[in-house]
């Protein structure tokens, strides 16, 4: 059996484009309860630095449809968010429920 760490890979990486899910989305289908949400930027930032390098992180954002973003990363997932037809205000999603990734 795989461990929590490597099912939030696998997981994230199930993502389609111009899709969104939340970090508690990805913590539950990986099995974990209800504070395991606040490990998955470790957890996915570690296998990044260890060379998984496809991890979408663009489509992971926040239960309310609010994005992380910074200065280093703003143009760089901006662009992405237009090329996959996903429109912000405000840093946050429009039309979220429409482009929320539900994992069956």
């Amino acid at each position: 059996m795989k461990t929590f760490s490597e099912r939030v890979v696998k997981i994230a990486l199930l993502i389609p484009p111009g899709k969104v899910t939340t970090y508690g989305r990805i913590a539950k289908a990986a099995g974990g309860g209800a504070m395991a949400s606040q490990s998955i930027t470790a957890i996915l930032g570690k296998a990044y630095d260890e060379g998984e390098k496809r991890i979408p992180f663009h489509r992971i954002v926040y239960a309310d449809g609010r994005i992380w973003i910074d200065e280093g990363h703003r143009a760089k997932r901006l662009a992405l968010y237009k090329k996959e037809g996903i429109t912000l205000k405000e840093n946050k999603i429009q039309n979220f429920q429409d482009k929320l990734f539900e994992f069956k």
